[in-house]
């Protein structure tokens, strides 16, 4: 379930408070799940999204993989 954009616009990393990316939009069958991604180089940390509920929680923020998806725990 994705995020509504206009969320989307005024969240922002916790760790660093640069914008996410939304990879809400997982196609059927893929591996990902969906995420909040942080779009600064430094932090690179992707937030889960439950139920269409961002988790905006450092403590549940996982590191981004090569391809930018979140890497499994």
């Amino acid at each position: 379930m994705p995020v509504e954009a206009s969320l989307i616009q005024i969240l922002a990393c916790p760790a660093c408070h640069a914008p996410l990316e939304d990879r809400t939009e997982v196609p059927a069958g893929s591996a990902a799940d969906p995420a909040l991604l942080c779009t600064s180089g430094d932090c690179g940390l992707a937030y889960p999204v439950r139920d269409g509920i961002p988790v905006l929680l450092v403590d549940e923020a996982l590191p981004r993989g090569v391809d930018g998806a979140p890497s499994p725990a």
